[in-house]
C-alpha cells in the first residue's frame, strides 16, 4: 500500500466519524461551553467544518504563514447552526479527499513549513503535516465535541467500537 493510499484510508474513516458527530451538534446549545475558558461547542463545530480544508492547503503551497506580515489572518465563514457547520465540512472533506487522491508518494515527501511573521516555527515532509494538522488535529477536536456532547446529554455516536450511547 502507498503512503498515499494509507493517508487516503485514514482520511476516509475519520470524516466519517467527524461527520457523525457533527450530525448531533445541536443549534440550540450552538453558544454552549464547558468552562469559561473553553471554546463554545459552535466554535469546536466551525473548527472541524474547517480543518479538512488544510489538505489542499498543503499542496497547494510549500508554506503557511499564520500572521503574515503583508496582509491580514485569513478569515473564512463562521456557520451559525449544524447545517452550515455540515455543509462546510461537507465541501472541505470532498476537496480533501480530491487532494489526496490526486497526490503521489513524492508529493507527500516534499517538504512544508508553517511560519509566523515570517519566522519559521516548523518544516515537515507534507505527509507529515496531513498527518499531524488534519489528521490527529480532527481527532483532538471531536474527542472534545464527544465532551460537549456528554455534557448536554446528546447521545454520543460509536467512533471506534460501541459508545454508551450505541451498542
Amino acid at each position: 500500500m502507498s503512503l498515499s493510499e494509507l493517508l487516503f484510508a485514514d482520511l476516509q474513516q475519520e470524516f466519517a466519524n467527524t461527520r457523525k458527530t457533527l450530525e448531533r451538534v445541536p443549534d440550540d446549545k450552538w453558544d454552549w461551553k464547558i468552562h469559561e475558558k473553553s471554546n463554545t461547542i459552535g466554535w469546536v463545530a466551525t473548527h472541524l467544518g474547517r480543518i479538512p480544508s488544510w489538505t489542499k492547503l498543503t499542496f497547494d503551497r510549500d508554506s503557511l504563514d499564520l500572521n503574515p506580515s503583508d496582509g491580514p489572518n485569513f478569515d473564512p465563514p463562521t456557520p451559525a447552526n449544524r447545517a452550515e457547520s455540515l455543509q462546510i465540512f461537507d465541501e472541505n472533506a470532498a476537496q480533501a479527499v480530491a487532494t489526496i487522491q490526486a497526490v503521489d508518494d513524492a508529493m507527500l515527501e516534499q517538504p512544508w513549513t508553517l511560519l509566523s511573521a515570517g519566522e519559521t516555527i516548523f518544516t515537515i515532509p507534507k505527509h507529515m503535516a496531513i498527518r499531524t494538522w488534519v489528521i490527529n488535529h480532527l481527532v483532538h477536536h471531536r474527542a472534545i465535541l464527544t465532551v460537549y456532547l456528554r455534557m448536554n446529554d446528546v447521545p454520543v455516536p460509536a467512533l471506534y467500537g460501541p459508545s454508551a450511547d450505541e451498542a
